[in-house]
């Protein structure tokens, strides 16, 4: 039995993660303090004897008294919404977090997996991106925070690896989604299916031609593991190039799959919002042997589900 640490654990990601290890029959210790997290998603684990949580901020030391075999770096607000409204906490967490993180895994020995994101590459100038793209990132916007957070982390992610020789992996995440998103998260296929559902507008912002390539999360946590049990140690994307679509599409498409009678309304397009983002996932195809297999039709009708019953048992 081996004993995981993950940090950011009661979010979207980081619960399917430890719902993923215990199933496993692991041990699985989760840290987070709740700023986006959420309760309710790990909730289900807590009978489980081989399940820690524990409220605790990873911009300050972590302390664990007991042996971790892996420990996997979730921790940040992942949102626009989110970082627009935390930038100091999503700085820190991208910084003082990771290093934190490091030197905890550097400690116990530990294999670390940072979780990067596809917004390392900014609004890309190459489509789509592979991961020797160095991005088109402005570092003082008000997405800079995320962006630069997550370049951080891969930096010293890299210097941990080459100096201490930690076992270190990086995945850049593309968008991906399913159960145990927050409906208020602010990203669009949680805002547009709950607008959807309650027959409010669908709000776009800019005039929808912006691309986004959507993955389902289970397929983003076999990637995951995938990376996590490999011997490789540069930065690889985990995303859905086969399912590219405008931001205007994807909001008929869910509109069409709920039955929803909702409109579309166009807002004000934020700053440096990218005009595309797509993965080249050649290199998970030859070192992980992975590839996506949900297509966004059956991805959205599972988390179309999951939306239904969170809503029901709200009212």
């Amino acid at each position: 039995m081996k004993t995981f640490l993950i940090t950011g654990g009661a979010g979207f990601i980081g619960s399917h993660l430890c719902d993923y290890f215990l199933k496993k029959g692991e041990r699985v210790i989760c840290l987070d303090n709740m700023l986006t997290g959420n309760p309710e998603n790990i909730a289900p684990f807590q009978t489980c004897n081989r399940f820690i949580y524990t409220n605790h901020d990873v911009s300050k030391t972590i302390k664990v008294d007991e042996p971790v075999d892996y420990v996997l770096h979730f921790a940040s607000p992942a949102s626009p919404a989110d970082y627009i409204k935390y930038p100091i906490q999503t700085l820190k967490v991208g910084s003082l977090g990771t290093h934190n993180a490091l030197g905890f895994a550097k400690a116990k020995k530990a294999v670390f997996l940072l979780a990067s994101t596809s917004e390392v590459y900014g609004d890309p100038l190459i489509h789509p991106q592979h991961e020797d793209y160095w991005g088109n990132v402005n570092p003082i916007g008000p997405r800079g925070v995320y962006d630069e957070a997550k370049r951080f982390a891969e930096a010293i992610t890299l210097a941990y690896h080459r100096t201490h020789g930690i076992d270190t992996k990086i995945v850049r995440i593309f968008n991906t989604y399913g159960p145990r998103m927050r409906h208020n998260d602010g990203r669009a296929i949680p805002n547009f299916i709950d607008q959807a559902l309650k027959g409010n507008p669908i709000t776009i912002f800019g005039d929808g031609k912006q691309t986004r390539s959507f993955t389902y999360v289970d397929d983003l946590v076999d990637g995951l593991q995938r990376l996590l049990f490999s011997n490789f140690n540069l930065p690889v994307n985990i995303g859905n190039p086969h399912d590219e679509m405008t931001i205007g599409e994807l909001a008929k498409l869910i509109i069409e799959l709920t039955g929803s009678k909702s409109k579309i309304e166009y807002r004000v397009l934020p700053q440096d919002d990218p005009k595309v983002r797509n993965p080249d996932i050649r290199r998970a195809k030859e070192i992980l042997k992975w590839a996506p297999k949900v297509d966004v039709r059956k991805g959205l009708l599972a988390a179309i589900e999951y939306f239904k019953q969170t809503q029901a048992r709200a009212e």
